[in-house]
């Protein structure tokens, strides 16, 4: 009796820890419900508005006034400080005339932002409402960050000349300091937003319901690849806008030193873009590797399923971006007399640009009709197809890097002869680099594309990589110091350039916003039919994946719109500057 008495009791006391358990399992899931399961009828149709393309074009154009506002108090706080350093008045009124651009940009940010929000709130509320239940605290630490990051702009901006000058500058960086942190700490949380329907963590797999956890949910598996991706082409973007304005402004001035300046400002503006611009597809890379690791089925349909030929049209708008590079640096030769001697290498580099954008976006599979079909013996060209798989284009890609390099590398060098010694073997061990890296980089996309298997074609991709930094950074360091105290051939002529170059950097920004637009619209689509991957499905009426015309028709209609009040924001700064001048 007593050993059975033992028995019961211990099997009551298991029976009560079971339903302690249920219970606050029960609890558990009443806290953290699962992700909603919609239908058609779940989501409001108002006013005969489609509310995806409204949601999209909102979308993407605080994207890019976003991307606008964070790059360039970036580099407006490095361009300050190197006019603390050299006490060279110029850079701090280029860097004030910057943030000056950027003012009025950051306020449609925030009403773009407003209006994305609401736009959420009336056509996805259901969507709206799981996000928020899982980024609560970090939806909240962004609205109280936004609120800082407008404080220490207003006093940045408009403290700029009340704090000049000794203790006063450092307060005055430091200010710039604390925008520029809190600027990215904001677009980290964002980030973290957009991934997270990519890539969901710290949720059940199988109802995405929350699991307690926040940061889990923010450290998605595609988060830091995002974060480094979007950093490096906010840089590029934030510059070539810049530039845009610069160009304007050139096109605008009557006087010699205002065009002078204005050509300064757009050269400088090119210097950052390209700065951005050259790391930019190894970001890319790292990403879309990223994404394959995640899941392949979202990676073959990024590279080759229906996303496949709009990155033929991505290839054409980066090639317009390197040709617009290369085209600006060499009209800005002109600006000294010493360009003669390096005037008759542009048509090389030129050569070489033009045929690695050819093999860039050169399709390996072909469109084509059953009459083309029995032409051409098959969908891939004899000679052409080969080009059309990446180690050719990894190839092209690196060559037109390098390429971009060397033009900048020459402009440096147009007003400047070096007064060293070894001036002579300093060229010969730059051309020696440039050549061997330029060979390894097509041994390697050769050898390895064609003649191994598939783990040496991907693996390939590093060492061209490498090698390619390897180009940049040595031949960087060996002109330091060759240059170092060389002697000028005359002083630089300012504003001595044609108009067709202020015209580049117009093509400049115009690529770089379309591009944003469409590799934007390539990583959401690749979700297809989910509001959050595998976990809350899309099931309104517009879940579908649009064609190649319908996408490209509303990322170029946003491009249009965001343009349009672009040259508007130049015009405002104009008037306002002639009204500050009259003063």
């Amino acid at each position: 009796m007593y050993e059975s008495d033992i028995a019961n009791a211990e099997e009551a006391v298991k029976s009560e820890a079971k339903a302690t358990e249920a219970v606050k399992e029960g609890e558990k899931k009443a806290e953290y419900p699962p992700a909603p399961k919609l239908t058609a009828a779940d989501y409001p149709q108002i006013g005969g508005f489609n509310s995806r393309i409204l949601v999209w074009i909102v979308a993407q154009l605080h994207l890019w006034f976003a991307a606008f506002v964070l790059a360039v108090p970036i580099f407006v706080l490095i361009i300050e400080a190197i006019g603390m350093a050299t006490k060279d008045q110029r850079y701090d009124n280029m860097a004030y005339e910057f943030i000056k651009v950027s003012m009025a940009a950051y306020s449609i940010t925030a009403i773009m932002g407003g209006l994305l929000t609401f736009s959420l709130l009336i056509f996805y509320p259901d969507l709206f409402k799981y996000l928020t239940s899982l980024f609560s605290r970090s939806m909240l630490a962004y609205a109280f960050l936004f609120f800082a990051e407008s404080a220490s702009l207003y006093v940045y901006y408009y403290g700029w000349h009340w704090l000049e000058g000794g203790f006063k500058k450092w307060v005055h960086l430091t200010i710039g300091l604390v925008l520029n942190f809190v600027g990215t700490v904001l677009m980290l949380f964002a980030n973290a937003w957009v991934t997270f329907s990519m890539s969901p963590n710290g949720v059940d797999p199988g109802t995405g319901a929350f699991l307690g956890s926040e940061w889990d949910v923010i450290h998605n598996f595609l988060w830091n690849p995002l974060n480094l991706h979007r950093v490096v082409a906010n840089i590029a973007y934030g510059g070539s806008i810049i530039g845009a304005y610069a160009a304007y402004k050139f096109l605008g001035s009557a006087s010699k030193e205002d065009r002078a300046h204005y050509d300064w400002m757009g050269y400088t503006s090119n210097i950052i873009a390209v700065g951005g611009l050259l790391p930019l597809p190894f970001a890319g890379y790292w990403l879309v590797k990223e994404i394959y690791a995640y899941s392949q089925q979202m990676g073959i349909t990024l590279m080759g399923g229906v996303f496949a030929w709009l990155f033929i049209m991505q290839a054409v708008l980066i090639g317009a971006l390197f040709l617009s590079v290369n085209y600006y640096l060499w009209c800005g030769m002109g600006r000294s007399e010493g360009s003669v001697r390096y005037t008759k290498n542009i048509k090389w580099i030129a050569a070489a640009v033009v045929a690695c954008f050819l093999v860039w976006f050169t399709p390996h599979t072909l469109v084509l009709t059953n009459q083309e079909l029995k032409a051409l013996g098959g969908p891939y060209h004899k000679y052409l197809g080969p080009l059309g798989i990446m180690p050719a284009k990894n190839t092209a890609v690196n060559i037109m890097i390098i390429m971009t390099f060397l033009s900048f590398t020459l402009y440096r060098r147009v007003n400047k002869i070096a007064t060293v010694s070894w001036a002579d073997a300093g060229s010969a061990v730059q051309a020696a680099i440039f050549a061997g890296g330029i060979g390894n980089i097509i041994f390697l996309g050769v050898y390895h594309g064609y003649f191994t298997n598939t783990a040496y074609k991907v693996a390939s991709s590093i060492p061209q990589v490498s090698s390619t930094a390897v180009v940049i950074i040595a031949t960087l360091i060996i002109d330091s110091m060759m240059f170092k105290g060389a002697k000028e051939v005359a002083p630089l002529r300012w504003g001595n350039v044609p108009a067709r170059s202020q015209y580049a950097l117009f093509t400049l920004a115009v690529s770089f916003t379309w591009l944003m637009g469409l590799m934007g619209y390539i990583r959401s689509g690749i979700r297809q039919h989910w509001h959050v991957n595998s976990i809350m499905r899309d099931n309104s009426i517009n879940a579908f994946t649009p064609t190649i015309g319908y996408a490209a028709q509303v990322v170029t209609l946003a491009a249009v719109i965001f343009m349009a009040i672009v040259i508007f924001i130049f015009w405002l700064s104009n008037i306002s500057s002639k009204k500050s001048a009259a003063h």
